[in-house]
């Protein structure tokens, strides 16, 4: 209040005859939309919540926002439904979500594909470390090197993998240029040395069936795609993306494990919402992101699919966000990789 109100000289009467006439004048709509914002965000939700998962329905994001909606409505007490919004690596369905309103009523299951997709589609129109709020990580998804073994006999680690691969010329496949797997690979050739020329497909499966006929010898891949053929034995795991993959493949080493130090790659996805969302409608979601994600029943659902449990607070996921576009934003331009 402005200090000439505030003064003992002036008398009572005019005092409380001014404060009516500015509450008159529009001080009751600006104190009430601070009420009522408040409010708002103590009472959420009082609908219905959309879940935004920006890849087709029946893969791994999808298969992994579905199990997530559905324990989560029952932690909110409202419906969240999934709605599929595919294209170019995840950039139409995210690009969905920032321009939805900041309400709290519609939040994405952001996948690693659209972290990548601002980095090798060169009219994407979205920056990931800041067109959006961070709400919590909630799964890592493992990745597999594995091969043909009727395109590559007697190769059965990464050590042999290698030396075919100097020895004679070897394709290997990905869901697609620019793909997490596509970038990972090229990773791997320049710590390892060795050439291999890329075949791009549009996903996983036509690329996977490509390799099972024989016309691609190698591929990195997430394990949801993978595990029905390595468990079938017509294709052969030879190395993960990370040590904590062994959990569904305690056979295989890692990469890292194999003498590449350093080298740790998960595809991994997370809770995200438009910028402005209120900060209680976060602190909410992440609040029961971190408890729904340690349930012993949560983690099991999860494994069933081919992913693991990762929660991460807001803060942590923002840094790690930023720190795998940088990363791979280095390998993309290291090899001119672009869309």
């Amino acid at each position: 209040m402005n200090e000439h109100l505030t003064r003992e000289t002036e008398p009572a009467a005019p005092r409380r005859l001014l404060l009516k006439s500015c509450l008159a004048a529009g001080a009751t709509p600006w104190l009430a939309s601070l009420s009522g914002g408040a409010n708002a965000a103590s009472r959420w939700p009082e609908k219905t919540v959309r879940m935004v998962v920006a890849f087709p329905a029946g893969g791994p994001t999808d298969a992994t926002a579905r199990l997530i909606a559905q324990t989560l409505a029952g932690a909110l007490g409202q419906p969240v439904i999934v709605d599929n919004r595919p294209g170019a690596s995840g950039s139409i369905g995210t690009t969905s979500l920032i321009k939805s309103a900041p309400d709290g009523y519609t939040v994405s299951m952001f996948g690693m594909p659209a972290l990548v997709a601002p980095i090798v589609y060169r009219n994407n129109q979205y920056d990931v470390r800041k067109d959006f709020t961070c709400v919590a990580s909630v799964y890592d998804l493992p990745l597999v090197l594995m091969i043909n073994p009727l395109v590559l006999p007697g190769v059965n680690d990464l050590k042999g993998f290698i030396a075919a691969a100097k020895a004679q010329p070897v394709n290997y496949s990905t869901a697609g240029s620019g793909s997490i797997g596509h970038l990972a690979m090229e990773q791997l050739k320049d710590m390892g040395g060795f050439p291999m020329q890329h075949v791009g497909y549009k996903g996983s499966a036509p690329a996977i069936t490509d390799l099972l006929g024989g016309q691609i010898g190698a591929m990195f891949v997430d394990l949801v795609a993978a595990m029905p053929h390595i468990r079938s034995g017509r294709l052969k795991a030879l190395a993960l993306g990370s040590a904590d993959a062994r959990t569904f493949l305690p056979e295989v080493p890692s990469i890292a494990q194999q003498g590449f130090a350093g080298f740790n790659v998960s595809s991994w996805s997370g809770l995200i919402v438009p910028n402005g969302t209120p900060a209680g409608v976060v602190t909410r979601l992440d609040s029961e992101l971190r408890r729904i994600l340690a349930e012993a029943d949560t983690k099991r659902g999860l494994e069933n699919i081919g992913a693991l449990s990762a929660y991460q607070p807001p803060e942590v996921m923002k840094r790690r966000m930023a720190s795998e576009f940088e990363r791979w934003n280095k390998v993309a331009s290291e090899k001119d990789i672009s869309i």
